[in-house]
């Protein structure tokens, strides 16, 4: 096996053990490779060793990646903060967009969203650790904001989104991911997704409710930004 191969099976191995230590179903919980900075190479390895599913948080970078690999059935996830001038190609290229985060991006998508193409799935990013260099609404703007996507033609609201503040106390981490899934059970609306977990911390969002974890460095190995 290539070691792309291996690492799927590894992480493949954590989310079942994950899922089985909180009794929950292991076919509900979603591998979202995050293959920004990584080649489209790797992306092909990764499809080959099982993966549809792909997130990718740069634009431009994104778009010549579907070039390169529109012979594969690849299901591409944006889950980058959103430039409202970028949001045209955004709609036409993704099937779902992780980190909607204000209504004038939700508008836009929706507008610009091709007729043709199935509804956009969409989750709203919440800073659930109210980090200033963080993208998101505030819990507070949370329910003004869900109610009024979800209303947006061509645009579907799935859920929510966050990324907490980076820790390795586990009571912490289950605290920013119960308090996602407390949020989008208080919003009473027809919600199934929570997009929440990353390679460090996917066991503790597993346990407060995950239906994607988004890895990267797992899979892929460190990036290198350089």
């Amino acid at each position: 096996m290539s070691t792309i191969a291996e690492n799927i099976a590894k992480v493949g191995a954590r989310i079942r053990e994950a899922a089985q230590a909180s009794r929950r179903d292991y076919a509900a919980i979603g591998l979202l490779a995050v293959s920004k900075t990584k080649p489209a190479a790797a992306i092909r390895q990764a499809h080959t060793a099982g993966l549809r599913d792909f997130g990718e948080n740069y634009l431009q970078e994104a778009l010549e990646k579907q070039r390169e690999l529109s012979d594969l059935p690849l299901i591409w996830h944006f889950i980058g903060p959103i430039q409202s001038n970028k949001t045209r190609p955004i709609a036409e290229h993704f099937a779902w967009v992780h980190s909607v985060d204000r209504l004038k991006v939700a508008e836009r998508l929706s507008a610009q969203r091709p007729p043709q193409l199935p509804p956009l799935n969409v989750c709203l990013q919440v800073n659930v650790s109210a980090e200033a260099s963080k993208a998101g609404c505030s819990p507070q703007e949370l329910p003004a904001l869900a109610q009024a996507v979800s209303q947006l033609p061509q645009l579907k609201l799935r859920g929510l989104m966050c990324i907490p503040e980076p820790t390795e106390d586990p009571a912490a981490q289950h605290a920013a991911f119960a308090r996602l899934r407390q949020l989008r059970d208080s919003l009473g609306l027809d919600l199934d997704t929570l997009s929440m977990g990353m390679s460090h911390d996917l066991e503790a969002a597993i346990a407060e409710g995950a239906t994607w974890v988004r890895i990267g460095t797992a899979l892929f190995g460190a990036r290198d930004y350089a």
